[in-house]
């Protein structure tokens, strides 16, 4: 090591004590009324900020000689292992066993946080459609995902529907609201967009809120019914594995879906909004249609997961659909990789299990949490599994 990097990395330790020293250091104990000096723990921050820097400056020259190899468009790694069939099939036949074992092998616990990342894969699968491939930023998103729930939750407490019919409706009434929220913004682009979607996901919350007529206020909607077979009688824990279960073959169906979606006519001219909207113009698509139908069906699974979520918890309030909660969908989609499924996949399981397995570190979790967000975007600006543009290549044959 040169004395440069020894004189970065010093300074870097120096400055990662001050930024850390009134989280590391200082605790205050409210039962003794004392303030508790924990200089060790100084030292420690100054130390890993050292090695810290010194790892850092290493990647970033690491990822200035690959850069030329990116260029290419030469396909991820992962990307290319699983196109060879010898790889992914075992590799699909191993995750479907795994998956399926899941909630056999580990605890209620464990099984209650899988699905919740199931639920999170599929609203960033239904965001990926609006952000992704049409390429529009959509801050309001958790909107729908409250439409959902409310929808099962008032049909239900009013009429007696189950989730099996209010499943489809919630669908229904999201992609309703989707049309509604994307008509008024056809116009609208980039920061504009963001900022008129996210006042229609604050409008929807605060009228959930103080509306106590129509959706009880703060006080929230209890006992919601969870999805059943009829007939039969479910304990808890039986019921978390059903639930379980029929996410998986939700998530199934979505990952389907979105593909067909991608892969069709109306996923090719989402992809050419994305890229140029002027040009997507002059080649005769029609960019109003294509707009609300990006709205629409993203708006759809956002819908169908406010139900399962209503389902799941048993109860809902305003407060489980903040602004917190569309960001954190946002990330998903753009961690895992905008436009890419299995990115979006990936990036659920990561942004949702990391942090609930981190709970042992409580103090510095998030600390940690945010640091891996900053690594991410730095080193892996596409996301974990970045999309790959199809190329198509024409061989000319010798007659």
């Amino acid at each position: 090591m040169s004395f440069e990097i020894i004189k970065k990395g010093v300074l870097a330790g120096l400055w990662f004590i001050f930024l850390t020293f009134p989280i590391m250091v200082i605790r205050v104990n409210t039962i003794e009324n004392i303030i508790e000096w924990r200089w060790m723990n100084m030292l420690y921050a100054g130390v890993g900020g050292f090695f810290l820097s010194i790892i850092w400056d290493e990647l970033l020259k690491k990822q200035e000689k690959n850069k030329n190899k990116a260029v290419t468009g030469e396909m991820p790694f992962l990307q290319r292992m699983m196109e060879k069939r010898n790889v992914r099939l075992p590799s699909i036949i191993g995750l479907v066993i795994f998956a399926c074992a899941f909630p056999y092998i580990f605890s209620m616990y464990q099984t209650n946080i899988m699905i919740s990342a199931l639920i999170y894969i599929m609203l960033g699968l239904g965001l990926n459609i609006v952000v992704g491939l049409a390429g529009l930023l959509d801050l309001g998103y958790v909107a729908f995902y409250a439409v959902g729930a409310y929808s099962y939750a008032l049909l239900n407490m009013h009429f007696g529907v189950n989730f099996w019919v209010a499943l489809p409706i919630g669908a229904a009434l999201g992609a309703t609201f989707g049309m509604l929220l994307g008509y008024p913004v056809l116009r609208l682009k980039g920061d504009y967009l963001a900022i008129v979607t996210l006042g229609f996901g604050e409008i929807i919350r605060l009228v959930l809120e103080n509306w106590n007529a129509f959706s009880e206020g703060p006080s929230g909607i209890a006992n919601i019914p969870r999805p059943a077979i009829p007939g039969i009688d479910f304990s808890l824990s039986q019921a978390t594995v059903f639930i379980y279960f029929m996410m998986i073959v939700l998530v199934i169906f979505t990952i389907f879906m979105v593909n067909r979606l991608e892969n069709s006519r109306i996923g090719r001219a989402w992809i050419a909004l994305r890229e140029d909207e002027i040009a997507c113009q002059a080649m005769g698509i029609d960019k109003t249609k294509t707009k609300l139908t990006a709205f629409s069906l993203g708006a759809t699974w956002a819908g169908m997961a406010g139900v399962v979520f209503a389902a799941k918890t048993t109860f809902i309030n305003p407060a489980s659909f903040t602004i917190w909660e569309s960001v954190m969908i946002l990330c998903i989609v753009v961690i895992g990789g905008m436009g890419s499924i299995a990115g979006v996949i990936v990036g659920a399981l990561f942004l949702m299990l990391v942090p609930e397995y981190l709970r042992a570190f409580s103090e510095y979790r998030m600390l940690v949490f945010g640091a891996v967000l900053v690594i991410m975007m730095v080193f892996r600006p596409g996301g974990l599994i970045a999309n790959v543009r199809k190329t198509y290549q024409f061989k000319s044959s010798e007659i």
